[in-house]
C-alpha cells in the first residue's frame, strides 16, 4: 500500500469510529453510574431515524441531531426510572426496550427509506491538515469526528479529574456510603443514565447523517450497540481504552471493505460480519489475560506485566444493583 492509500485507510477508521465512540462513551458514563443500559442498539436506530427525518422534513441538521439526542436521552430515562423507582431488572427492561425502538425505527422510518437528505461535510482544519500523514487522517473531517475526539479527553478528565466525576464513581462502586457523604444516588443515577442516553442518541444521528447518510433497512447501524456494550467491558469502565477499542472495531470493518477487493471470491457478506466475532474474541482473550494464573506468569515478564496492566478494569461494584434506601 502507498502513503496516500494507508492515508486514506486510517482516515476512514478515525471517521467510522466516530458513532461507536460516542455510544460507547454514552455507556461508559452510564455504568460508571451503576446502572446498564441494554437499549442501545434499538437507540442507536431509533435516534438515526429520527434525526434524519426531523433534519430532512426541516432542512436543519443542527434540528436532527437535537432531536435524536432527545431520544437517546428519553429512552435511557425510561430503563433508570424502572430501575431506579419501581425496583425493575435493568436487564430486562433495557433488552425489551431496544427490541421495541428497533422495531419503531423501522416502522416509523419506512416512508424515509432510501431517500436522499442532508448530511455533514466536512471541515478542515487550517494548518493542521497539512502536516504529513497525520493531517488528512485527523484534522480533514468534519464536526462529529472533532466532537467524538474531544469527548474522549472530557469523559476521562470529567471522571478521573473532578470532584463531580469522583461523585460519579462513587455512586457506581457504593451508592450507600455516597448516601452517608450526603450525595443523592438516585438523582446522580438518573443524570448520568440520561447524560450517557445523549451521547448514544448523537451515535445514532452520526450514522444517519455523516458515516452512513440516509435511512433505509438494513440501515447498517445494526448491532453497534450491542458492540458499544462489549466495549465498555473491553476498555474496563476506562473511555480512553474504551475509544481505543472503538477505533479497533472500525479497522477491522474497514479493512474487511478493503479485502472484499482483494479477495473477491469470498461472499461479501463474510467480510461484513467479521468484525464483529473478531471483537468478541478479542474480548474474550482480555478476560482469560486477566485471570490469576495468567497474572502471576506475568509477575515474571515485565513487558507482558504492563500490557495486562493498561487493559486491566474493575467493574463498577454496584453495577446493576441500584440504590434501595432504608
Amino acid at each position: 500500500m502507498t502513503e496516500l492509500d494507508l492515508t486514506i485507510l486510517f482516515a476512514g477508521v478515525v471517521a467510522g469510529a466516530a458513532p461507536i465512540v460516542l455510544a460507547t462513551l454514552g455507556e461508559t458514563v452510564t455504568e460508571k453510574a451503576g446502572i446498564i443500559n441494554l437499549s442501545l442498539d434499538g437507540t442507536i436506530l431509533l435516534s438515526a431515524m429520527a434525526a434524519f427525518v426531523v433534519a430532512l422534513e426541516t432542512n436543519n441538521i443542527l434540528l436532527g441531531f437535537a432531536f435524536a439526542a432527545l431520544v437517546g436521552g428519553i429512552v435511557a430515562a425510561i430503563v433508570a426510572f424502572f430501575s431506579i423507582y419501581l425496583n425493575q431488572s435493568q436487564v430486562a427492561v433495557g433488552f425489551v426496550l431496544t427490541l421495541m425502538t428497533r422495531d419503531l425505527a423501522y416502522f416509523l422510518g419506512n416512508s424515509y427509506s432510501r431517500l436522499q437528505g442532508p448530511q455533514v461535510v466536512p471541515l478542515p482544519v487550517p494548518l493542521l491538515k497539512d502536516i504529513p500523514f497525520f493531517g488528512q487522517i485527523f484534522f480533514n473531517q468534519n464536526l462529529l469526528v472533532y466532537f467524538s475526539l474531544a469527548m474522549i479527553v472530557f469523559c476521562w478528565w470529567y471522571m478521573y479529574r473532578t470532584p463531580l466525576g469522583l461523585q460519579l464513581r462513587s455512586v457506581g462502586e457504593n451508592p450507600r456510603a455516597s448516601y452517608a457523604r450526603g450525595i443523592n444516588p438516585k438523582k446522580l443515577q438518573m443524570m448520568y443514565s440520561i447524560c450517557g442516553g445523549l451521547l448514544v442518541g448523537l451515535a445514532g444521528a452520526t450514522f444517519s447523517l455523516s458515516v452512513k447518510p440516509g435511512w433505509g433497512r438494513p440501515q447498517g447501524a445494526e448491532g453497534v450497540g450491542w458492540i458499544a456494550l462489549v466495549l465498555v467491558i473491553f476498555g474496563g469502565w476506562n473511555p480512553i481504552k474504551a475509544a481505543m477499542g472503538a477505533y479497533l472495531f472500525s479497522f477491522l470493518q474497514v479493512i474487511g471493505i478493503y479485502c472484499q477487493g482483494w479477495l473477491p471470491s469470498v461472499p461479501a457478506q463474510v467480510f461484513q460480519v467479521a468484525p464483529f466475532p473478531l471483537m468478541i474474541f478479542t474480548l474474550l482473550v482480555m478476560s482469560l489475560a486477566q485471570k490469576e494464573s495468567v497474572v502471576n506468569w506475568a509477575e515474571d515478564h515485565i513487558r507482558m506485566k504492563s500490557i495486562l496492566a493498561f487493559f486491566s478494569g474493575s467493574v463498577p461494584t454496584s453495577l446493576g444493583k441500584p440504590f434501595r434506601q432504608d
